[in-house]
């Protein structure tokens, strides 16, 4: 009897805040010993041909993207994301809203850096931009220059509240998140809410509004995520049983960025077989 699938549905190249490339990020995950993976990108799908072009025998990809959301139902509003799978990547309104939200990253980056300047941090934009390949910018970036520039010693330092956590903190502009939800449903894909419960990153959303997505499209939970504690992973699993949602895990990996690999969680086939069924935008992708 052939082992089980291992399915990772969360992972990111250098399309965005990833340092591996599109095609070394497949080429690691038919490494780790993976038969199925998703590149999902912040609020980009630019990463999706080169990853195909590459991809290794034996291994299949997923074409999605992690997107910037934030839930409006409280003040100050509460940012969150969503893993959309699948979709169309021409639908001509979701198209417009990413490249919104991955201007609008550039923005707020740029502004991140000249606050740092002002204060005599010495670190330059145009760096930064040629450090992000032309991929969409984020604050993983700077933390890069800033580790480069010797003022910090890790992205996770970086991350703080003196630097990038807290006092060079800027808000970005994100997509409402049902709207999100019907844009992605709209171009033929599955959303599925990332690592929903993960207190560690900072204010989490209640479970009435996970009921009111459900209700409005929302297709998953992603519950097995290194920034879940074991009681937050129990309770999206209670969640998503009770709504009748797919259950997903992923190593949401970002190479060096982070020190979680691929695979370290993953999805049940037959929640990856639910995902494909649902979504009519794009297939999965087989190499022989």
């Amino acid at each position: 009897m052939s082992a089980p699938a291992r399915i990772d549905l969360h992972a990111h190249s250098t399309a965005s805040d990833g340092t591996l490339s599109p095609a070394e990020l497949v080429r690691a995950a038919a490494d780790a010993g993976l038969d199925v993976v998703a590149i999902t990108d912040h609020d980009t799908t630019a990463g999706w041909d080169a990853a195909v072009r590459a991809l290794p025998p034996g291994l299949t990809l997923v074409r999605g993207a992690e997107i910037s959301c934030r839930w409006y139902g409280e003040e100050p509003s509460i940012p969150l994301h969503l893993l959309a799978y699948l979709f169309d990547p021409t639908e001509p309104e979701l198209v417009a809203e990413l490249a919104r939200v991955r201007l609008a990253r550039e923005v707020r980056g740029e502004r991140i850096v000249e606050l740092l300047r002002a204060d005599g941090v010495e670190v330059s934009w145009p760096e930064i931009l040629s450090g992000a390949g032309g991929g969409t910018v984020g604050r993983p970036h700077i933390a890069q220059a800033l580790i480069r520039a010797g003022l910090v010693a890790t992205t996770t330092e970086a991350f703080g509240p003196e630097w990038l956590g807290e006092r060079y903190r800027l808000p970005k502009e994100d997509i409402d998140v049902f709207r999100a939800v019907a844009l992605v449903r709209g171009a033929g894909g599955v959303p599925v809410f990332a690592h929903p419960k993960a207190s560690r990153r900072g204010r989490i959303v209640p479970d009435e509004l996970i009921v009111e997505l459900a209700a409005a499209g929302l297709a998953g939970l992603e519950a097995d995520h290194e920034d879940h504690s074991p009681a937050e992973q129990a309770h999206v699993h209670r969640l998503a049983a009770e709504l009748g949602l797919v259950v997903t895990g992923s190593s949401d990996f970002h190479g060096t960025h982070k020190t979680v690999q691929l695979g370290a969680h993953t999805t049940e086939p037959a929640a990856y077989e639910r995902i494909v069924a649902a979504a009519t935008g794009v297939t999965p992708v087989a190499s022989g």
